[in-house]
């Protein structure tokens, strides 16, 4: 194993220094929280009365105990998202396994769980990013009953597992595991998908074939099988000690992953009062364990999202991070997976190939990852360097392995596929973005070319569907930020830009909105803050502008002499723009909200 890479041990140590004072003021909560001693016994005999009268007479003998840990269950179940569906049977399977330990389980409450494959571009997506704080909220109602010793998340996609762990942090006196459902089994291929998507958009062909198509990928329970939001939530959990090793990517019905549920209910029971093998969440979750989440969130490629959801987390930690932290470990941290969108795997392929215990083993051994962190598994990193099985029946445990069985898709961190990571920040004139690398060709990387600014994703399908989008340009849509919308993501507009770079013009997407974490192959500089509605430079470019990405030098930039130029003419209407949808309700959430790089939450830092 190398020694800690330099610039690894400098950045944490800033980051460090950076919230001192936050992060101690936090786990001075958390201890006080913990000396008290099992929380239920704080409330009034009525008090617990109400929080066990559902219960049988043997959850009541054992709730009404000191010496019986009682585990908190915060649930994403619905039956219509195919990745929490199989959600449905854990609470039962939970409570049994609770039992056969001698504890007790309740279902703590749900939180909301909305998939932004189904409302891409739809008026719900104006929702999608401030379902994350509602669910951070949803988890601090839950828990709030102060009925618990322990808690199991249950969640997987996009923002649902940043809002469980943001609201499981409020309770960071408590053993917390998180528990996923697991990837569908490998459908229609992603390639193909997105070349359906293509014949779509160009008219090739008909809305009938392109359902087949989309059907065939989405096919059956589990997540989504690409290497977007929700597959990143998962290694992130891994990365950061929270989730059982290699447990991640195990198929939804499967004998293992009923074994890893189970497992799951065995370790967060191990951190209860009576055993504390399992440390607090809120000790895990610590400047190192954010680095290293950071660093598999480069090394693997992973969405875009998180450059906000990341900052979010750590800050409800007491741990302040910022871009400039993502930037300059971009710069240290080798792309070591290609997974799609950044190859043609799938998250399926990528376990079988070795999965998240070869690329940790990789990044640890080159001295890119921190070891010296607490896990729910005990101290220590290399605790995650395997990953389950089936032996006899029961639930056992092997080294990850040592070498890649794809090179195509994982390689070592010595001979990676790219020697930076998947992710860059732009500056300069325009403000600062986000741009996912890792899925552009390099040769695709720069462009400067004149701006073709769109007020809607609708009126950049329409320029399409006119043949008005030919000739180079960087398509600009401001007014698509938390402040304006609710920042919605703009995945819908990648089959448009695509055809247009595969009919010879260069083409590129400037936006303070979102891509999803799939994102593509079109160079897309996001997240642009300041944003339009804060007043931000984007919001001042017009049609004509030339317009410089560079996502080699980092540079984001115009000629144009934006200072000498008014208000945002672009600014879109308001009115029927924020209602309907419910999105009248969400009025608050958009006056609140902070920009993209102070992770575009409602919540102050601490």
């Amino acid at each position: 194993m190398s020694a800690l890479n330099p610039a690894i041990r400098e950045i944490t140590d800033r980051i460090t220094a950076r919230s001192q004072a936050s992060r101690k003021e936090y786990l001075r909560q958390v201890r006080r929280a913990g000396s008290a001693g099992p929380a239920r016994f704080s409330l009034s005999c009525s008090n617990l009365a109400h929080g066990m009268a559902a219960c049988g007479p043997a959850a009541k003998k054992s709730l009404a105990s000191r010496n019986t840990p009682n585990i908190g269950i915060v649930s994403a179940y619905n039956d219509m998202l195919s990745a929490h569906q199989p959600f449905e049977r854990y609470p039962s399977l939970i409570k049994e396994a609770a039992s056969h330990c001698g504890a007790t389980a309740q279902l703590a409450g749900g939180v909301p769980a909305m998939c932004d494959g189904i409302t891409q571009g739809q008026d719900g997506m104006d929702l999608s990013l401030f379902s994350r704080d509602v669910i951070a909220l949803s988890t601090v109602v839950a828990l709030s009953h102060n009925m618990f010793d322990a808690a199991l998340c249950l969640g997987i996609c996009d923002k649902i597992v940043p809002g469980l762990l943001i609201g499981a942090l409020a309770f960071g006196h408590l053993p917390v595991v998180f528990v996923p459902a697991g990837p569908m089994v490998s459908g229609l291929s992603n390639t193909k998908k997105s070349q359906a998507r293509e014949a779509f958009a160009a008219g090739r062909i008909g809305r009938e074939q392109l359902l087949q198509a989309e059907s065939a990928a989405y096919h059956g329970a589990g997540t989504c099988t690409f290497y977007g939001t929700a597959n990143s939530n998962q290694m992130l959990m891994e990365f950061m000690g929270l989730q059982l090793p290699g447990g991640s990517f195990v198929n939804p019905g499967t004998e293992l992953r009923r074994a890893l549920t189970i497992e799951a209910v065995h370790t967060v029971l191990a951190g209860s009062e009576t055993a504390r093998l399992c440390p607090p969440i809120g000790e895990i979750v610590s400047e190192k364990s954010i680095v290293n989440g950071i660093v598999g969130l480069l090394a693997t490629g992973g969405s875009t999202n998180h450059t906000m959801h990341l900052v979010t987390i750590a800050a409800a930690a007491g741990v302040h991070i910022d871009w400039r932290d993502f930037a300059d470990l971009s710069e240290v941290v080798p792309v070591v997976a290609r997974v799609y969108p950044n190859g043609s795997a799938d998250v399926n392929h990528f376990h079988a190939a070795g999965g998240l215990g070869y690329c940790m083993r990789q990044l640890l051994d080159a001295g890119l990852l921190h070891d010296d962190v607490e896990t729910i598994c005990g101290p220590g990193l290399r605790n995650f360097c395997q990953e389950p099985f089936m032996a006899q029946g029961k639930l056992a445990w092997r080294p990850a392995p040592v070498q890649s069985l794809d090179t195509g898709i994982l390689r070592p961190a010595e001979a990676p596929f790219q020697a930076t990571g998947g992710l860059k920040v732009l500056n300069g004139n325009l403000g600062a973005a986000i741009v996912k690398v890792s899925a552009v060709d390099p040769q695709d990387r720069a462009i400067c070319a004149k701006a073709r600014v769109f007020p809607s994703q609708a009126a950049l399908k329409e320029a399409f569907d006119s043949g008005g989008l030919d000739g180079d340009f960087v398509a600009v849509l401001p007014n698509q930020g938390p402040r304006a919308n609710g920042m919605p993501e703009l995945h819908k507009l990648t089959p448009y830009l695509s055809l247009a770079r595969r009919n010879g013009s260069q083409a590129a997407l400037l936006t303070d909105g979102r891509m999803s974490g799939a994102s593509g192959s079109v160079l897309a500089a996001i997240h642009v803050t300041p944003e339009s509605s804060a007043g931000g430079p984007i919001g001042r470019i017009r049609d004509g502008d030339r317009i410089t990405i560079d996502a080699n030098q980092g540079v984001l930039s115009t000629d144009a002499d934006l200072q000498s130029r008014g208000g945002d003419r672009n600014a879109r209407g308001r009115g029927d723009a924020d209602v309907g949808m419910g999105r009248e309700l969400f009025a608050l959430f958009r006056q609140a909200v902070s920009g993209a790089e102070h992770g575009a939450t409602i919540f102050s830092p601490r």
